[in-house]
């Protein structure tokens, strides 16, 4: 809010330049909030991915939660005004690509709970990992985004 009453007095001041400059500070951060959120429900996404994969199976829940996530990372990215997005598909899976180690962690804390395999039933992260190809669960999640 202070942001706003400062670019107000630079306006006010006629000081076209340094309120320029805010608007774009402004801009960074509120970009920067969008992807952080886009990041986390990504991860989310990921996660549930990696468990249908590596499971070769899917629960209700699971499928709930991926149209969730989805749904929540198209509506964040959705600029209201133009009707564009703030992030393209590059950009999209760059942060997919980021999040997929964090991913491929809590997904290995969560595959197989039910059924009694080594170490408690769960893999290690690198043991999921090569159940399946990374870049098949980054190109599905990333197809599931942009449909």
């Amino acid at each position: 809010m202070e942001e706003l009453l400062e670019l107000r007095q630079l306006l006010e001041q006629n000081k076209i330049h340094e309120a320029l400059v805010l608007v774009d500070e402004l801009e960074e951060i509120s970009l920067s909030g969008k992807i952080n959120k886009i990041d986390s429900y990504g991860v989310i996404l990921l996660i549930h991915l990696i468990k249908q994969k590596s499971e070769k199976r899917s629960t209700r829940s699971w499928d709930v939660c991926i149209e969730n996530t989805v749904r929540e990372i198209n509506k964040i990215n959705k600029r209201r005004k133009s009707g564009g997005v703030y992030l393209n598909p590059s950009e999209l899976m760059d942060i997919l690509q980021q999040g997929y180690q964090v991913a491929l962690k809590r997904a290995a804390l969560e595959a197989f709970v039910r059924v009694a395999f080594r170490r408690k039933g769960r893999y290690e992260a690198q043991e999921l990992a090569g159940m399946f190809d990374q870049q098949d669960i980054l190109s599905e999640a990333l197809k599931l985004i942009q449909q």
